[in-house]
């Protein structure tokens, strides 16, 4: 991929509109794979149709001896579990050559010790694996709490296939806990008993009960219009498929935004969000422990904000789509808006300045879509922007550009 797209600021210093969110791409990948341990019996509406899902959509209905994930590590780590469980089946799971770089050492271990068959057809703790499927018996598995929620989440979502049920012990400070709360409020949906306490998760043997369900929109997705709204000199602007069951921790997001002027208001499944203040803060500290997915895109509306920050939480964002800690840093300083400077191993400040550059500056976005997203609001500070591959969008969000479009963001493709 060598496109590059030119986004331009909409001509009015008024953006409104309304957005019809795509269906949360976590909630779906959740759901495909609980459907699929029921026998593919669920009625789901709003399904989101970002590239994950659809790569894992279709893998579900596969019954070829190599399965390739793409790019996604909710894809990739949900059916590394999942196939570990399907009886007399053996594939090899593969993935980009990026995903082949992310490590899967921690997971595959625990599922050894649940009794799986899974080894590693190149680099030892990395993918590609072969996975011969069997029935995995279950028991007591304690794992570092500080590992990926999509590790975590990956084992919950088989516990009850597996004989014994799971009791998982988390040690140390537990990372992104709406996403694993997500996961037990999903799969209790679908009649299963899990309890959650301390750092002590039990999940008890049984089976999923197929019922129907609605996927609620994304509300990662929401964040880059609230930055939209932040950055606008007056906005309202109509988000169709959120809900408030609170159900996504980047839910959040409403609340990081107050500070900036913004008010959400909850309608039926859809909010409303208006710029109805000044930005009332000069410096801000915030802890992405449990959003890290919101970490792109409020460093970036804080550069453009000229507002200091510091940030702790982020450790798991090394080793996601590309390490976007320093890919942050990297196209902040292009944007001549903010460098990043790492304190220690949970600290990193935002120190931002008042930019001088004049010339349109170009995005590189390292094969991850938040990347492409999360700079597209900058343009109504810097007039114009262009992004490198903004293909990379269709990960999470294929319907990125034009929804920017809806908004008069004027976007042309450029050499």
């Amino acid at each position: 991929m060598h496109s590059k797209l030119l986004v331009q600021n909409p001509i009015s210093d008024s953006i409104s509109g309304t957005i019809q969110l795509n269906g949360s791409k976590s909630i779906s990948n959740r759901a495909l794979i609980i459907d699929a341990l029921c026998g593919h019996q669920i009625q789901m509406d709003n399904l989101s149709n970002a590239d994950d899902t659809v790569f894992l959509y279709n893998i579900l209905r596969s019954d070829a001896a190599v399965l390739d994930a793409g790019a996604g590590g909710t894809t990739f780590r949900f059916l590394t579990a999942f196939l570990a469980t399907q009886e007399g089946r053996e594939v090899v799971l593969t993935g980009t050559e990026r995903m082949q770089q992310r490590p899967i050492k921690i997971l595959v271990d625990a599922l050894l010790k649940l009794g799986a068959d899974i080894s590693y057809v190149n680099k030892d703790g990395f993918p590609p694996l072969r996975i011969k499927g069997k029935k995995l018996k279950g028991g007591k598995i304690v794992l570092p709490a500080d590992t990926s929620s999509q590790f975590i989440t990956a084992l919950l979502l088989i516990a009850p296939t597996l004989s014994e049920g799971l009791e998982l012990a988390l040690t140390g400070t537990i990372v992104s806990v709406p996403y694993i709360k997500m996961t037990l409020k999903m799969m209790e949906y679908f009649g299963v008993q899990t309890t959650f306490e301390g750092n002590t998760i039990n999940v008890y043997a049984g089976n999923y009960q197929p019922k129907p369900f609605f996927i609620e929109g994304d509300w990662s997705a929401a964040s880059y219009f609230y930055s939209i709204a932040i950055l606008a000199k007056n906005a309202t602007i109509e988000l169709k498929g959120l809900t408030q069951q609170q159900i996504q921790g980047d839910s959040i997001i409403a609340t990081i935004a107050e500070k900036f002027g913004i008010e959400t208001i909850y309608g039926d499944n859809s909010i409303r969000i208006k710029k109805t203040a000044p930005i009332s803060i000069q410096q801000m500290e915030y802890d992405f422990l449990e959003c890290p997915d919101l970490a792109q895109t409020v460093i970036a509306f804080c550069a453009a904000c000229n507002i200091n920050m510091r940030c702790t939480g982020l450790q798991t964002l090394r080793i996601k789509e590309t390490d976007r800690i320093a890919a942050l840093d990297t196209e902040l300083k292009k944007l001549d808006l903010a460098a990043i400077e790492e304190m220690d191993s949970n600290n990193w400040r935002l120190h931002t300045k008042k930019s001088t550059k004049s010339e349109v500056v170009c995005i590189a976005t390292y094969e991850d879509h938040r990347m492409a997203m999360s700079f597209a609001p900058l343009a109504l500070i810097v007039d114009k922007i262009c992004i490198e591959e903004p293909e990379v969008v269709s990960k999470s969000y294929p319907m990125f550009w034009k929804d920017l479009e809806r908004l008069g963001f004027r976007i042309t493709a450029t050499s």
